[in-house]
């Protein structure tokens, strides 16, 4: 198992899911300032189709970043026929040196389900022995699932009931499935590694 790299309390404090949020927001701002109604729609698409992004996650996710003072907010006058004014966010240097800092840090939260798919996306502003880090601390909780799934398939033999043998076959195929893309992935960064390439920087 990889170990993982030391973060702030403040970091460790908080859930996987407002950890992966928190970033998810100061990548997206790290391309330039957006208003809040777009930087919820990007961020539902960055988080994928199967994770739900509520504006009651968002903003107190936005006004703590801002008391951080890693982002800051300005609010526009209202355009023409709209009564509300729109606020448009914007990341600060502070924030983009903790972006950069957790995108260089690895640890048992970035390989869990709620994480690693969004780390994943964000490999490209990562460093290789980040990427790594990452990519065999999933590939450790993958063998670890299928560790378990072998100790429960012996337990249901004993039940022999049909339902669970289909969902227990239909687990293993995912995890065997992701093993193997999980192998593939990690070979590549390797022979990136061995050739002395590494993914740029932010």
């Amino acid at each position: 198992m990889p170990t993982a790299s030391p973060r702030s309390q403040a970091s460790k404090a908080r859930t996987p899911r407002a950890q992966v949020l928190r970033l998810a927001i100061l990548n997206l701002l790290s391309a330039g300032p957006i208003h809040g109604y777009a930087l919820r729609k990007h961020l539902s698409n960055s988080l994928g189709p199967l994770r739900t992004l509520s504006y009651g996650s968002l903003y107190p996710a936005l006004r703590k970043l801002e008391a951080e003072g890693l982002i800051a907010s300005t609010e526009e006058e209202p355009e023409p026929g709209r009564l509300r004014r729109r606020i448009t966010h914007a990341i600060t240097a502070k924030g983009r040196q903790h972006l950069d800092s957790e995108l260089s840090a690895a640890g048992p939260a970035d390989w869990e389900d709620g994480a690693f798919d969004l780390r994943f996306q964000m490999f490209s502003g990562t460093n290789t022995a980040t990427r790594l880090r990452i990519l065999e601390g999933r590939q450790a909780r993958m063998r670890e699932r299928s560790a378990a799934l072998e100790q429960w398939a012996l337990a249901a033999a004993k039940q022999n009931d049909p339902y669970v043998g289909e969902l227990i076959a239909h687990a293993r195929e995912q995890v065997a499935g992701e093993l193997a893309w999980l192998r593939a992935v990690i070979d590549r960064e390797r022979g990136l590694t061995i050739r002395g390439t590494a993914a740029p920087s932010q």
